[in-house]
């Protein structure tokens, strides 16, 4: 359904930094990065798209989270959105809601939620039962 997710960032080094700390936990490789650009991208081993890209506002205009967006980042396992939410918050990232049960979106699914350093909010969530 996607092709890619482009996420504005001001500073390359501690975005690329962070971003590179959660896609680890993930499993997700890095395609690219271009800090003379700037910009990175990141996709699963096995295919060819979506990617999940980093990188300055076309516009030149500073990168301004949105009020209501948020991009959610699927994880095998219950232990990997833990692991990762623990390696956003030491690269940088604040915490919008700790790992666990959200029931109110169904009875398995398992999220946590941050921010990146430029404010963009994320979740990275499992919908499998234990």
């Amino acid at each position: 359904m996607l092709s890619h997710v482009f996420v504005g960032i001001t500073a390359f080094e501690p975005a690329f930094d962070f971003y590179s700390d959660v896609m680890a936990v993930l499993g997700l490789d890095l395609k690219f990065a271009d800090p003379d650009v700037p910009w990175a991208g990141w996709q699963q081993p096995s295919a060819e798209r979506p990617f999940f890209l980093i990188g300055r506002a076309f516009n030149g205009e500073p990168a301004t989270p949105g009020n209501g967006q948020m991009i959610a980042l699927l994880a095998k396992s219950r232990a990997t959105v833990d692991a990762c939410h623990a390696a956003a918050l030491a690269a940088g990232g604040t915490c919008e809601g700790p790992p666990g049960l959200r029931p109110r979106y169904h009875p398995d699914y398992y999220g946590a939620y941050f921010r990146d350093p430029d404010g963009n909010k994320l979740c990275v969530c499992c919908h499998e039962p234990v």
